[in-house]
């Protein structure tokens, strides 16, 4: 075999269509060696002598796509120290641009004896890990390109590639969970028919089935356990793994491009699959153990942990961003995705033990010309003191804004005292995000997500129920704010049946009519359920895919979604670019205010109304007139104006409309409770009565300023955002 010395840079693996280049960062390493493996499982090592930088590299002419390899790293091996290297472990390479195979759970793996974990085991591991498979980089794009959605404008939903497609009745059974099923017609048309603008792909970087779930007959579900930060995960590959996942990838994005549909992952750089100090050697550990990861500093066998799985990666050697910055860009320039959601991100931004809005880690997003572009959501918390940091990222960024999820489960579980807040998180959560000079697009706005509750299962259980987890039952949250509207789990009951889908309806309406971008969990839009399991991240089956046979609740409820979703898109009053000022704007044709909150009487809510812990009932009014921001053709934008009743007590209540001032006539667009007909007209000052647990949505066009008369000063608040 002709080797050539080969060139530092890029990292990894890669064909130009000739032969295959190789690099490898290793500080610590003294000797490098390449190994490339035959079909039959034969090994040939190859020493690579040249190094620049740290950087060890080397050309082979003969190498095409499809070949296996990976790397044992001569080094000190010191856990004391920090020092793992141990060239008995096969490792693969950090840039793998494809995995094959699946580590098992082998004694191999592992550089200690389990019965005795002082004593080395150098058993070589090659049978029993995987393999990093050299890819073709070469794909016909045609004319793709990204959709670029105005994020003001965006739906966003969260989906799993397997759990979204195992059971559609209309995708052929041989390829249910792959790539190719999530690029499928049938998947995209329910997307597309759903009203969604992007799909956040739950994580798709490769990732390990971890042993102890194996041995319990369980897998790794959800995928929050990365191993290769550039490979799609092989096994929702339909064709194979020695590179058909990267086309299969490939494919399924420009299809979804094509719906005009955009493609974010959920991305797991805090941490990896190799645990703390008793994981396996798969990579990292073995190549450079100290730079990669943070280390207790004075006991350097053990891994700083703010991430709950045993390590946390190093955000602050050269490297380690390095290794980060080259894989997002890899994944929007080759891959062409469109955005990121990182996984417990406040981890990422630990220079030392705080978390720093100023991390090196922002900064060098924030001047990278390619990632700066792309929708960048960050889950704003970790495990770490001081993680908990919604409303603290940056500007460039946008948080899953937990306080949004507990006040909209709160309010509408008639929990008391929750108006002010409600109104702030509907408003676009001003007081979290307007300091930093940030719009209501920093606030992802969601009730469920793959963690927790289903939202039909938020309305049919007051505890989780994960015994199917072998945990005891006792793992996943359990403060869920939830409630199951009088009977624990499934019933008959038609009276308990209908008020849970009004809640459900009330909880998903709620989301859409807020400002800011919301996020559906998948299946939400047809009452999915999950038996009340709050933590599906190891039910790899029924209990967590969604089933797509739908009984008439769960038809009526994707009816509402559907129609809810085209209201928000139809209408900008409902995910203006700027927040509510709850003013009379100069820049309106409106003598109203942009936002008014009234109360069941019609009139601006009092102090009294606000500070009553047991008021559960409030009118918001948004003046179409009022919205100051043009359209990106430079025309200003002019919308319907609307009133939205909310009904969150347990009785029946009499709303009163607004005076003429408002409108001198609303007509019905949407509303749960099955009490008044769409299209129905109401006149300024009629009583409306208005069951327990329902909201109304009313819409009026445009009125001339003159046609307006000036409420009156309002005496109470009128915004809370």
């Amino acid at each position: 075999m002709q080797i050539w010395t080969g060139q530092p840079y890029p990292l990894g693996a890669t064909f130009d269509g000739s032969g295959t280049n190789f690099a490898l960062f290793s500080e610590v390493a003294e000797r490098v060696e390449l190994c490339l493996f035959d079909t039959d499982g034969t090994e040939t090592r190859i020493e690579v002598t040249e190094v620049d930088a740290f950087v060890w590299h080397v050309y082979l002419p003969a190498v095409q796509p499809g070949q296996k390899y990976g790397y044992r790293v001569h080094g000190p091996f010191d856990p004391a120290s920090g020092h793992r290297c141990d060239p008995s472990k096969l490792l693969l390479d950090p840039y793998a641009k494809a995995i094959a195979g699946m580590a098992s759970n082998h004694p191999s793996l592992y550089s200690y004896e389990f019965d005795n974990p002082e004593l080395r085991n150098s058993d070589d591991s090659a049978e029993h890990t995987m393999h990093s498979v050299v890819v073709s980089p070469y794909f016909d794009w045609g004319n793709d390109h990204p959709p670029a959605h105005q994020y003001h404008d965006t739906v966003i939903y969260e989906a799993h590639v397997k759990g979204l497609t195992m059971q559609h009745p209309e995708i052929d059974e041989s390829i249910r969970g792959t790539y190719v099923a999530m690029g499928h017609p049938a998947i995209i048309q329910h997307l597309k028919n759903l009203g969604v603008t992007a799909v956040e792909l739950m994580p798709v970087h490769q990732f390990v089935q971890d042993g102890h779930l194996v041995e319990k007959g369980l897998r790794n579900y959800w995928g929050y356990n990365t191993i290769g930060f550039f490979a799609p995960h092989n096994e929702y590959s339909y064709a194979g793994d020695l590179g058909q996942q990267v086309q299969e990838f490939k494919q399924m994005v420009k299809n979804l491009h094509e719906a005009d549909i955009e493609v974010i992952l959920d991305v797991v750089y805090n941490h990896t699959a190799e645990g703390n100090q008793l994981g396996p050697t798969l990579c990292f550990r073995g190549i450079d153990n100290r730079a990669y990861y943070r280390l207790v500093e004075d006991d350097q066998a053990h891994y700083y942990d703010t991430t709950g799985t045993g390590n946390s990666l190093l955000m602050r050697t050269p490297h380690v961003l390095q290794l980060i910055m080259d894989s997002l860009r890899y994944w929007v320039a080759e891959m062409h995705v469109d955005g990121f959601r990182f996984d417990l991100a406040s981890t990422l931004a630990r220079e030392l033990h705080e978390v720093d809005r100023l991390s090196a880690f922002f900064d060098i997003i924030q001047q990278d010309p390619v990632i700066s572009q792309v929708k960048l959501i960050a889950e704003p918390w970790d495990l770490g003191e001081g993680g908990y940091q919604v409303g603290g990222f940056p500007p460039l960024w946008s948080e899953w804004n937990g306080r949004y999820r507990d006040t909209v489960r709160d309010f509408h579980r008639s929990e008391p005292g929750k108006i002010g807040d409600f109104t702030s998180r509907l408003a676009g959560s001003s007081d979290l995000y307007q300091h930093t000079g940030r719009t209501p697009i920093a606030s992802i706005n969601f009730v469920t997500a793959h963690d927790g509750f289903t939202m039909r299962d938020l309305v049919s259980y007051n505890e989780r129920h994960n015994e199917a987890n072998q945990e005891g039952g006792n793992d996943g949250e359990s403060h869920n704010r939830s409630w199951n509207s009088g009977v624990e789990g499934e019933t008959d009951d038609p009276q308990i049946l209908a008020l849970r889908k009004r809640r459900a309806k009330n909880l998903m309406a709620t989301l859409l009519l807020s400002q800011g971008v919301p996020m559906l969990l998948h299946g939400d839009e047809m009452g999915r359920t999950q038996q009340g399991n709050n933590n599906t991240y190891c039910q790899d089956d029924e209990l967590s895919w969604v089933d797509w046979d739908l009984d008439p609740h769960q038809e009526e409820m994707l009816w509402f979604t559907r129609h809810m979703i085209a209201l928000r898109r139809e209408h900008p009053i409902f995910r203006r670019r700027r927040f509510l000022q709850g003013v009379v704007r100069d820049d309106a044709d409106s003598v109203l205010k942009d936002v008014d909150w009234l109360g069941t009487d019609g009139a601006p809510m009092s102090d009294e109304e606000w500070g009553d812990a047991q008021n559960k009932c409030l009118t918001m009014f948004l003046n179409g007139s009022a919205i100051p921001e043009p359209n990106g053709r430079g025309e200003r934008i002019e919308d319907d104006s609307a009133l939205v009743m909310f009904n969150a007590s347990g009785n029946e209540v009499d709303f009163v409309l607004p005076p003429a001032e408002y409108g001198t006539s609303w007509e019905v667009a949407l509303g749960t409770g099955d009490t008044i007909e769409m299209g129905t007209t109401l006149e300024a000052g009629q009583s409306v009565s208005r069951p327990s647990h329902s909201l109304l949505i009313l819409l009026r066009p445009p009125m001339a300023a003159e046609e307006e008369a000036g409420p009156g000063e309002n005496p109470g608040l009128s915004i809370r955002a």
